[in-house]
């Protein structure tokens, strides 16, 4: 082996890399993207939940707890209800991740030292019942911690009671495996047809743009829903992770997402001048969406800034759709704001990705 050879493969391979703006931009891109994201965007300790309030003592010790509760600042009031039932109807929509009920004996409770503040939270999600936990720990204001110190406090957690880790992953990791595969399979697709030869012949036949781009969507709706049946099945078998609502709609939720991956990764393919380019832009996307859609770190911990990213994000709403209908038993009709977000979120991609393609045929 000569050094001389040897020096000028290497500057050959720099040379390369440096007329390869997308590779320059991912050797620059995903450290300063992993940097912020887990600098900024990941943290733990969780603010802002949503929380419904249930005052039936209306007294001036209640309202005064209750001020106490939201001044901590782990919980953000959004919802008066007048009974139990409507926080908990609530929370199996996924209006609210949490709910605390001041019952109406709330002065006579106090006096006698019994439980008389009573915390709802919605476990399908960990984290949200941690902080549900450590909530009902915290010491408040002076005016309220007399009040505290004889009121036991009860934390009520639906839906997965026993914290069962798998419970929380396995509905996720259909959204997380669909979005890895989907994505990539048709990033590379207009890619490959180019790199074999085949798009002159395509461009000859008398196959239109979008034709040709549904064509090549299909076949892939397919092998999703094969995937997301794979995972429900060793899901329900291996970990016994409930099933709350109807298998349709979960059906229905993940074709949502199917689409919407397929259609981002055919505009992936547009722009990718090859296969390999196609796969880093691919994991330049993935990234931020295992990592923000609340899967691995909990949503409500993220900045206003990155939740606003993550709702960009098909995985930020698939999450909230499979977990509310498998581990709450919601409807799919009931959660339609996640529904109608991926709905636009395909019918964007598709579109550009058609006049895209037509645009380098031309």
């Amino acid at each position: 082996m000569k050094a001389g050879r040897l020096l000028a493969v290497m500057v050959k391979e720099l040379r390369q890399m440096r007329r390869d703006r997308i590779t320059l931009a991912m050797i620059i891109g995903i450290p300063v993207v992993q940097l912020l994201l887990f600098g900024y965007a990941i943290n733990t300790n969780l603010r802002d939940l949503s929380t419904g309030f249930v005052d039936q003592a209306r007294t001036s010790a209640s309202r005064a707890l209750a001020m106490d509760i939201v001044a901590s600042g782990v919980v953000r009031p959004v919802l008066d209800a007048a009974t139990p039932q409507e926080l908990v109807e609530q929370m199996r929509r996924g209006r609210i991740s949490i709910g605390v009920v001041i019952p109406p004996d709330f002065e006579a409770r106090r006096a006698e030292g019994r439980e008389s503040v009573q915390i709802l939270v919605d476990g399908s999600d960990n984290a949200v019942q941690s902080a549900a936990v450590q909530l009902a720990r915290m010491p408040l204001d002076a005016a309220v911690i007399d009040v505290r110190a004889q009121q036991p406090v009860s934390v009520v957690a639906f839906y997965n009671p026993q914290r069962r880790s798998a419970v929380n992953i396995v509905p996720g990791l259909i959204g997380v495996i669909l979005t890895m595969t989907m994505v990539l399979f048709t990033a590379v697709a207009i890619v490959r047809e180019r790199e074999r030869g085949n798009m002159e012949l395509l461009i000859a036949s008398p196959v239109t743009s979008f034709e040709l781009m549904v064509g090549k969507v299909l076949p892939y709706v397919a092998i999703g829903l094969v995937q997301t049946t794979v995972v429900l099945a060793l899901g329900l078998w291996l970990f016994q992770v409930p099933l709350g609502g109807s298998l349709l709609d979960v059906y229905l939720a993940a074709g949502l997402l199917i689409l919407a991956n397929l259609a981002l990764g055919l505009l992936i393919s547009t722009r990718a001048a090859s296969q390999f380019q196609a796969m880093q832009m691919t994991f330049f996307v993935f990234l931020p969406s295992i990592l923000l859609s609340g899967f691995m770190f909990p949503f409500s911990g993220m900045p206003k800034a990155a939740q606003w990213l993550a709702e960009v994000l098909p995985l930020t709403h698939f999450m909230r759709l499979v977990r509310g209908i498998m581990l709450r038993g919601a409807g799919l009709w009931e959660l339609w704001p996640d529904v109608l977000a991926l709905v636009a979120f395909a019918a964007v991609m598709m579109t550009a990705a058609v006049l895209r393609f037509r645009k380098r045929l031309d």
